[in-house]
């Protein structure tokens, strides 16, 4: 038996972990073990996971609630990327004495949602996806939906903090009109990027095409719900790659087969997407496998910053700790 440290690297969905990094000198101290795979359930990552000294966790990918941290008996010390993780409970960390240590962006990375977003409601738009599949099958046009120009139509936004004000000044450049709801939006900081501040009613009933860009918080879950889905024009583009269950999964889906709306999405309410999930065949979709935050740019910030954290952490030093306390005493 080995008394080595043991670094846990999770929920590497897209196989990049080891290609961002340099983990040579962590390696040089610890067994660094990548699961690409997302578990299966809580009790399949304490399974997994009891066995490890230091997690390093991918933000909002593998809950961390106080019931699977309490249950980790040899943590000492708990990674994540980005400055924030909703799933994560750092208090129940902090009851343990257990650092949480996040990783900081910079550059231009904190766009990759926004212009996601813009590829999917073009996409939408044209009906590129099934465009897609026709040429590989040996087809033509011949069953691509006919596209809409998104210039003089209408762009609703709900949420416009950094990624929505992004978005809303991608639709100005293609020529849309922009209105914008959120709870706490005014219309000064509406104006600020090109939108006009609206009714939650106005957006619903009047866009063309609805762009989501809310975090998932207990006032945003189920924020689109039924009575919304119902308000839209026949033909409305919802886009969503802020997190699936603020939107009623249920009620879009019944509008999909209806052919009332078409749904462009990225997020959804569990991940990743189950293999028999009703989305994966409903119609009038276009569908992306949670690609959000997820290009080069971002991976060279969150995995070098990473190792440094345990490396620290080794040296005794924790750095970008989001509970401080607990290095006091």
């Amino acid at each position: 038996m080995t008394n080595k440290t043991r670094v846990a690297v999770m929920d590497d969905w897209q196989g990049v972990a080891r290609g961002a990094a340099d983990w040579s000198p962590l390696e040089a101290r610890a067994e660094v073990v990548i699961f690409q795979d997302a578990f299966a359930d809580e009790n399949d990552a304490v399974a997994k996971l009891a066995d490890f000294d230091i997690v390093l966790s991918m933000r909002e990918r593998t809950p961390l609630p106080a019931s699977l941290i309490n249950r980790l008996p040899k943590l000492r010390m708990l990674g994540m990327t980005g400055a924030r993780n909703l799933s994560l409970d750092t208090a129940a960390c902090t009851a343990r004495g257990i650092p949480v240590c996040c990783t900081r962006g910079g550059g231009y990375a904190d766009s990759a949602t926004a212009e996601l977003a813009l590829g999917l409601l073009i996409g939408a738009a044209r009906g590129l996806a099934v465009g897609d599949a026709n040429m590989r099958a040996g087809g033509f046009q011949m069953g691509v939906p006919v596209g809409i120009g998104l210039a003089g139509k209408t762009l609703g936004v709900i949420g416009l903090g950094r990624l929505g004000g992004y978005m809303a000044t991608y639709a100005k450049a293609l020529r849309m009109n922009v209105i914008a709801w959120s709870q706490n939006l005014t219309a000064e900081k509406a104006a600020a990027v090109g939108a006009k501040l609206v009714s939650k009613d106005e957006l619903m009933s009047t866009s063309d095409a609805i762009s989501i860009h809310m975090v998932l918080s207990d006032r945003s879950r189920g924020l689109v719900g039924r009575t919304d889905i119902a308000k839209m024009k026949p033909g409305t583009i919802l886009v969503n790659t802020s997190r699936g269950p603020i939107v009623d999964e249920a009620a879009m889906l019944e509008a999909l087969h209806a052919g009332r709306i078409v749904a462009a999405l990225d997020v959804y309410d569990r991940e990743p997407l189950a293999v028999d999930h009703p989305l994966r065949t409903a119609p009038n979709t276009i569908l992306s496998p949670h690609l959000g935050y997820c290009v080069k740019e971002t991976w060279d910030g969150f995995y070098p910053q990473s190792v440094e954290n345990a490396l620290a952490f080794l040296d005794g030093k924790p750095v970008r700790v989001t509970n401080p306390e607990v290095l006091k005493g």
